[in-house]
């Protein structure tokens, strides 16, 4: 009986011991409001076609080196084709260190943006790579400037655009949003929802902004096929962006 009542002892011990490991990852200010992260984007700005592009974030909250992080992604696009951007997932070196590389098959002015969350926070700075000679964008940007109506200097936005969508069951929806490089917050934030079949039959979902910056909503299709969501937002000044992405249900 001693034997087993030491062993339970033993693994409530243990049990407290991980549970106070959890509670001191999260960092505090004197005020108890959690740290903000601080990631230091570092790309290869300048590469030959075909050439190694070398990406690496270090992720800190504090001074606190972050190995814990739930996900850190770098989203690479070509400059006016944000639409077919791709992601490179990285790999945790330790001591707040993630790295990744990609390579590209022509000229081109390309973007990296990576997106770290991590501790209940989320960021994403982005940095630009010169491949080879460049190139002429002015179409491609008129055309990403009519289709995002041309995003407000400093601010940013990151649809964590959800997979296997199902009418008749909850869908959420989570988008990111920062401004000069830190969370968006208190924004007035909506989705517009339409099914692509259906154009004249909009429906408006307001959101709760659960995270600083990270604003969260839950939608049920009624129907399958293609639709669209546009999402808007707003601040008490003058500030209004909205950006538009395709979703496919099934």
């Amino acid at each position: 009986m001693k034997r087993k009542f030491g062993l339970l002892v033993g693994l409530f011990m243990l049990a407290a011991m991980a549970a106070c490991g959890k509670e001191e990852a999260v960092k505090v200010d004197e005020t108890g409001v959690p740290l903000p992260l601080d990631v230091k984007l570092t790309v290869t700005e300048q590469v030959d076609v075909n050439g190694i592009i070398k990406m690496e974030a270090v992720v800190t909250q504090g001074d606190d080196k972050v190995d814990d992080a739930d996900e850190v992604e770098f989203e690479v696009w070509e400059e006016g084709k944000k639409d077919d951007s791709f992601k490179v997932e990285s790999t945790n070196d330790k001591d707040g260190l993630y790295t990744a590389e990609t390579s590209f098959e022509h000229d081109g002015l390309f973007h990296v943006q990576v997106h770290v969350t991590a501790r209940g926070l989320h960021t994403m700075p982005k940095k630009e790579v010169t491949v080879g000679n460049g190139g002429n964008y002015e179409e491609a940007i008129e055309g990403e400037a009519e289709h995002e109506h041309g995003h407000a200097e400093g601010f940013s936005m990151h649809f964590m655009k959800p997979e296997n969508m199902k009418s008749g069951e909850s869908t959420e929806f989570v988008v990111h949003l920062q401004l000069d490089g830190k969370p968006f917050e208190k924004a007035q934030v909506r989705y517009e929802i339409w099914n692509e079949e259906n154009p004249d039959k909009h429906d408006w979902v307001d959101v709760e902004e659960l995270v600083a910056g990270e604003y969260t909503a839950s939608y049920t299709f009624a129907q399958v096929g293609p639709h669209k969501i546009q999402i808007h937002v707003k601040d008490d000044k003058e500030l209004h962006e909205h950006e538009e992405h395709a979703i496919e249900v099934n």
